[in-house]
């Protein structure tokens, strides 16, 4: 399923590429040239989105040969190069863009994601993305922060309960709406982790006495408040710290213990790595 969507998402993004026709390869490139091209990396930071690239290129024309020299989550430098490709020369021009806009994000969110990783390292948490990404993109984006070290949260709207601030006010509190989805999972034989959002101490004493979730996630609470929570819950059940921690701040909420720091700037702010893809004479 996780390959079909992957092929899904490439073959999608040719289509919007291309259209009716590459006329500017078409026009220039007599159509039996064979070529070889290499991947430039132009910035330093961690490799991402190799075996996309290899998969976009196998798309577009499965002749292509592609020899891999750095694998992903590789630490790179500028000059190294990643990948040389040999094929028709057309369907090098026709991946190109595709393959490096690929790559370029990944590799510019698990520099990232390994950047932040690295600073809270010391203190035992882990650090989680978001739902914070570019639509119909996902999927590229999830892996590039498992490779840079993150860990990922629910995917999509469908593989966890996660209760937040306007699902507990529209079911009537949290108490309801716990219960509310127990009895989902009753009628329809659904389980799914269920996370909740707590914007207080009151609500964390509400969600304790109620129980029921596998993790407990403290929305824009400061690191002070955190402390004050986790003696509260004293380890009964898994907790998150989520909501306006940035880089800065990151250090401040990694040392409270919380078990868990999602950011959704892994995916939202990161900066693509510079690579490119150059004819080889």
């Amino acid at each position: 399923m996780f390959h079909y969507l992957v092929k899904q998402q490439i073959i999608n993004a040719l289509i919007e590429d291309i259209g009716d026709g590459d006329h500017t390869s078409l026009a220039s490139i007599p159509k039996d040239n064979i070529g070889k091209a290499v991947l430039k990396i132009k910035d330093d930071g961690i490799l991402a989105g190799v075996e996309m690239a290899k998969l976009v290129f196998q798309i577009v024309d499965d002749k292509i040969k592609f020899n891999q020299f750095i694998d992903d989550g590789t630490s790179v430098n500028f000059g190294a190069v990643a990948f040389e490709i040999e094929g028709n020369v057309r369907s090098i021009l026709l991946a190109e863009r595709l393959v490096l806009n690929i790559m370029q994000r990944m590799s510019g969110i698990a520099t990232y994601t390994n950047n932040l990783v690295q600073m809270i390292e010391p203190f035992g948490n882990k650090l989680l993305d978001t739902r914070k990404t570019t639509p119909n993109f996902r999927i590229f984006e999830k892996m590039a922060v498992k490779i840079g070290g993150g860990e990922n949260h629910r995917f999509g709207l469908y593989d966890m309960v996660m209760l937040k601030d306007n699902h507990i006010d529209f079911a009537g509190g949290i108490t309801k709406a716990i219960n509310s989805v127990h009895e989902y999972f009753r009628e329809t034989n659904i389980k799914l982790p269920i996370i909740i959002e707590t914007r207080n101490i009151k609500d964390v004493e509400e969600v304790l006495f109620v129980g029921g979730v596998d993790r407990i996630m403290l929305d824009n609470f400061s690191p002070e408040l955190i402390i004050s929570a986790l003696k509260i819950i004293d380890k009964k059940i898994p907790t998150e710290a989520s909501g306006g921690i940035t880089e800065k701040t990151l250090i401040d909420y990694a040392q409270t213990g919380v078990d868990y720091l999602s950011i959704g700037a892994l995916t939202r702010d990161a900066k693509t790595l510079d690579l490119s893809l150059k004819a080889k004479q």
